[in-house]
């Protein structure tokens, strides 16, 4: 009896999944983040183009490590591969806080959207938070009842996402729409050092906009003709996030104008409100809130399980597999991921502080993560000749990508000491755990 054929995605299939895993819903939030962070509109519009490039250089190193070590959940595994199990441990714990406090920031985008709504005056910063813990807690007892995220309703978030991107991006065919001033030229004088600056902390709400290319990680083995495929694919589906995103980009320095997009609260909803009205935007509000609690229960659906395979594999405790069997849910998993993300909204009530301990985090875990690539090419030597894809230009795309991170993370580090002193201290914490929980086990099997 012969055995089926294997279903391999073609061109078309993998560029739909790079999109897919990368357009989210900071680009309704982020670029006036981006914009408060540029001095001049060149750095604002360089840093998109950049970040994309950065994404590119990430996803094609991602790939090739898929194809040369094909795992299911390989974007946590290969650490334990590649390092001592400590970092392995206290990288993915972070990787873990980091999609929490993601999670989190995501919820406070949709918290400010809805609540220009249900409030006639702006409200606190805490208020904001309690509405997406709300939001949080809401869809943790939805997944307590074993209630699972159908396609099709994962199909309606995308079109709602690529719907509301394409009515931003229409305004630029509207100029009776867009602001007369968009850029006040400053009297002040800046130098090369101002310059570096200013990209580098723009760069840190674009990298959080491109994040979720890491996952092409998982498809290495899964595409038909790798070897051509998969760089085309990835290539063609980064170009297009490239092109939409300094489109929305454009779209909203056009019609909000520079000086105003630094400091605007909704800017989705603003773009809205000047081509249809309060109508539109009290529409696009609700869309773009329904859109983010979709986004937050694919979350707490998918990131238990990446706890449940760590205690599979013994990276975390036992306990994370506990699963209620009727239900099919990981209670543990599920419980303590959603407490992470209400913690971190606690401490962190505002988007910019979420933004920068997130990316910190993450910039550690993608340094480490994409290093791997010299390790399992040493590794793998014997696959070079095979059909697997080996990326071109190696090793000067991980090493941009790596020395990308690093540079933001630097950028954090400089601009927010507080928050890089945080996030550092839980990784020591992490790795402090580890080796106290190792050194008990070991005198207990003694």
């Amino acid at each position: 009896m012969s055995t089926p054929k294997k279903t391999l995605l073609s061109l078309f299939d993998i560029t739909m999944i790079v999109i897919g895993l990368v357009i989210g819903m900071g680009i309704f939030r982020t670029a006036s983040d981006s914009a408060r962070a540029a001095i001049t509109p060149n750095v604002f519009f360089l840093s998109w183009l950049v970040g994309g490039l950065i994404a590119l250089c990430g996803a094609l190193t991602y790939a090739e490590i898929g194809s040369r070590y094909p795992i299911t959940g390989g974007y946590y595994k290969i650490f334990a591969t590649c390092y001592h199990p400590s970092i392995a441990f206290a990288v993915n714990c972070i990787i873990l806080i980091s999609n929490a406090a993601s999670l989190s920031g995501v919820a406070l985008i949709g918290s400010e959207y809805i609540s220009q709504i249900i409030f006639s005056q702006p409200p606190s910063d805490f208020v904001k938070a309690l509405i997406a813990m709300s939001a949080i807690a809401l869809f943790y007892g939805i997944n307590l009842l074993g209630l699972r995220m159908s396609s099709t309703t994962q199909n309606i978030l995308m079109l709602i996402k690529i719907s509301m991107i394409l009515l931003i991006v229409s305004a630029l065919f509207f100029p009776s729409q867009h602001t007369a001033s968009t850029f006040i030229s400053s009297t002040n004088t800046f130098t090369w050092i101002d310059y570096v600056k200013s990209f580098g902390l723009a760069l840190i709400a674009v990298s959080f906009t491109y994040g979720g290319y890491q996952q092409t990680i998982n498809f290495g083995e899964e595409v038909k003709n790798p070897q051509k495929n998969l760089p085309r694919g990835i290539f063609i589906g980064i170009l297009v996030i490239i092109l939409l995103y300094l489109s929305v980009s454009y779209a909203y320095y056009k019609v909000i104008g520079f000086e105003e997009l630094k400091n605007a609260k909704g800017i989705a909803a603003i773009v809205a409100e000047r081509m249809f009205g309060k109508t539109g935007s009290f529409a696009f509000s609700i869309l773009l809130f329904i859109a983010v609690l979709a986004y937050v229960n694919v979350l707490l659906l998918s990131n238990p399980r990446v706890m449940y395979a760590m205690s599979e594999d013994g990276i975390l405790p036992k306990a994370f597999k506990k699963k209620d069997q009727k239900r099919d849910v990981l209670t543990v998993s599920l419980t303590v991921y959603a407490l992470i993300s209400v913690v971190v909204l606690f401490f962190a009530d505002t988007f910019d502080k979420i933004l920068g301990f997130t990316i910190f985090l993450d910039s550690i875990g993608m340094a480490f993560s994409a290093a791997t690539i010299f390790i399992i090419r040493k590794r793998t030597k014997h696959l070079d000749t095979s059909q697997i894809y080996s990326m071109k230009l190696f090793p000067l795309m991980p090493i941009v990508f790596i020395s990308a991170y690093i540079f933001v993370a630097t950028s954090i580090a400089i601009d927010q000491p507080q928050t890089a002193i945080t996030a550092t201290a839980v990784l020591a914490a992490f790795l402090l755990i580890f080796f106290i929980t190792r050194k008990k086990t070991t005198h207990e099997n003694q």
